[in-house]
């Protein structure tokens, strides 16, 4: 697979992590509903997420959706437009939410437990993305790269409606607190350790919370003059 022109999709206000069961469930019931183009993306998302990008050729791609090698080439013109089509399709945007801002970056972790619980998780489908195809110069390793920084300015727009200071530092911490469960979780099979960085993200921004209402009470203190000329 040869290196593609990286494709730019505009920064969202808030996002879901797709890499859940639910998107799952929904696409394969596309598989065999829906026009031509959707049933060949649905059966992309499903078999790549599954088995694999690289195990997985066009021709299975074809047979899954129901359509000719012919008419997927018409709709996707290579491997490279299927792939690159499959991983934007993840991206959802979400209507802004009125919950409390540290309610709704803790209750991600809650929605990561349940995702880690449900059985069908087979890790990021960006990351396994960047992995198996090896090239940082596809377009898949700069759709990856964007998701994962819309992610992060989504934290770092909740931790400033808070007042955080050093918002994006902090929102750095916690997309690692999240990337680290996500991989952990896998390995070991325990989705509880979702609690556990739940636990380490609610002690980081309270400690936020904590120096900036210290720095907001500190009195003011006239700076001395230099005696340096």
């Amino acid at each position: 697979m040869g290196a593609g022109k990286q494709i730019g999709l505009p920064i969202m206000s808030d996002l879901v992590y797709y890499c859940q069961p639910e998107i799952e469930n929904l696409v394969h019931r596309s598989v065999h509903s829906g026009t031509a183009s959707e049933r060949i993306l649905a059966a992309a998302d499903k078999l790549f997420y599954t088995q694999g990008i690289r195990a997985v050729g066009v021709d299975a791609v074809a047979a899954e959706a129901g359509v000719s090698k012919r008419t997927l080439y018409n709709h996707y013109p290579s491997k490279d437009a299927l792939i690159a089509a499959y991983l934007t399709a993840r991206f959802r945007n979400v209507a802004p939410s009125d919950a409390p801002a540290r309610e709704q970056i803790l209750g991600y972790f809650d929605r990561l437990e349940r995702i880690l619980a449900d059985g069908s998780f087979r890790g990021c489908p960006y990351v396994n993305a960047v992995i198996e195809i090896g090239d940082p110069k596809h377009q898949a390793a700069g759709i990856a790269v964007q998701f994962k920084e819309q992610r992060r300015q989504w934290y770092r727009a909740l931790l400033e409606r808070m007042g955080v200071g050093d918002a994006d530092a902090l929102a750095t911490q916690l997309q690692l607190l999240a990337e680290g469960v996500l991989a952990a979780a896998l390995v070991r099979g325990d989705p509880s350790l979702a609690r556990s960085a739940r636990a380490a993200a609610e002690v980081l921004i309270d400690n936020a919370l904590s120096r900036r209402r210290r720095t907001r009470g500190r009195p003011y203190r006239a700076r001395r003059p230099s005696n340096t000329p």
